[in-house]
């Protein structure tokens, strides 16, 4: 099933994930796509704030992996450097699969063949105009 949203602003942006957040149960992989500063970072943000966390959402491109606790947990990944089955294993991804934890995975498309089946691919494009963005949902069976 594929769900597709207009957002115009950040706000928006984290206004849809918070809505996403409100039906997460626990062990949800959800894979990001976008290219730099289309807001994959803004909706782990509405995500976090959907589950009760607050404004605790930092971008993981050094740590690799955030850790945030709300209703839920969330292990936020940053896949951008990571080019190798390697890299991947050094992450700590594969110990965190078939848990009750949310994984939200920023640039999923560099570990596309490790994604788990039932994986929910949310990806990002810019609109029209400088803050609005197209964010297709493919595979979350609930209606946001």
């Amino acid at each position: 099933m594929e769900q597709r949203f207009t957002t115009n602003s950040p706000a928006e942006t984290e206004a849809l994930a918070a809505r996403l957040a409100a039906q997460l149960t626990g062990g949800e992989v959800l894979a990001f796509t976008g290219g730099m500063g289309m807001g994959k970072t803004a909706f782990t943000r509405g995500l976090m704030r959907g589950l009760g966390a607050g404004d605790v959402v930092s971008s993981p491109t050094f740590a690799i992996v955030n850790e945030y606790q709300g209703r839920l947990t969330v292990e936020h990944f940053d896949m951008y450097r990571v080019t190798s089955w390697d890299d991947l294993y050094s992450t700590g991804f594969f110990d965190y699969l078939d848990t009750d934890r949310v994984l939200v995975i920023e640039w999923s498309e560099n570990i596309a063949e490790a994604l788990p089946e039932g994986t929910v691919t949310i990806a990002i494009a810019p609109g029209e105009g400088e803050t609005q963005r197209v964010i297709t949902i493919t595979g979350w069976k609930g209606e946001l």
